[in-house]
């Protein structure tokens, strides 16, 4: 029996797998009990565990540490998949962060899957306030944007290309706060502004605040 734990939150999975490790053995404290990591891996003792015989007797609780952490140990599990699946032995997998290729081949044959997965960034979309801040020249606001798009991910090299973008933009339209020519200049400035900062002149995301401040 394979009772698969596996997500993209590793510490989660592992957390939740050896809780239900713990419970399993707290329930039944006569059965055999064994942890593999992947470095333990080997055909023989892939054959004891998933035997109903021998070490363990008739029945055990088998721990496979994120075997798939190395090739070597993962194309083994992979190949004793269907032994494990029918031993009456209970084998739990810890494999955080699994293909999914080689999830859905167990996931087939497991008895149950515990699945937990870190929550994903939610998509902000477009960042109009940091871009309508540079149209409108207003310095003091797009310095506020900036930060608040720090604090909420945004890498500095994002932030840059969106204002870069609005300056192009605005060189094609024109703005509230700029003529096409000073559009023109300031598409050049953080053109010059983002090789400065891989210069190491300034790291780019102290050279966009200082940038905000002199609008």
């Amino acid at each position: 029996m394979i009772y698969l734990f596996t997500g993209s939150d590793s510490e989660k999975a592992r957390q939740k797998a050896l809780q239900w490790v713990a419970a399993a053995r707290q329930k039944a404290p006569e059965v055999a009990y064994v942890r593999l990591g992947a470095d333990e891996v080997t055909e023989a003792s892939l054959e004891e565990v998933s035997s109903t015989q021998g070490l363990f007797f008739l029945k055990a609780l088998v721990l496979l540490d994120d075997p798939f952490a190395k090739s070597e140990s993962a194309e083994l599990v992979l190949g004793a998949l269907t032994k494990l699946s029918d031993t009456p032995n209970a084998v739990a997998i810890l494999a955080p962060k699994l293909l999914p290729a080689r999830a859905k081949k167990i996931e087939a044959i497991a008895t149950k899957v515990f699945s937990f997965d870190a929550p994903k960034k939610a998509d902000r979309g477009f960042n109009a306030p940091l871009v309508n801040a540079l149209a409108a020249r207003d310095g003091r606001t797009l310095w506020k944007e900036i930060q608040k798009a720090y604090r909420l991910g945004d890498a500095p090299e994002a932030v840059h290309g969106l204002l870069h973008w609005k300056a192009r933009d605005m060189m094609q339209k024109g703005g509230r706060g700029w003529s096409k020519e000073e559009a023109r200049k300031l598409s050049r400035d953080l053109i010059e502004l983002l090789s400065d900062s891989r210069g190491r002149d300034l790291p780019l995301k102290e050279a966009l605040e200082r940038f905000a401040l002199s609008l």
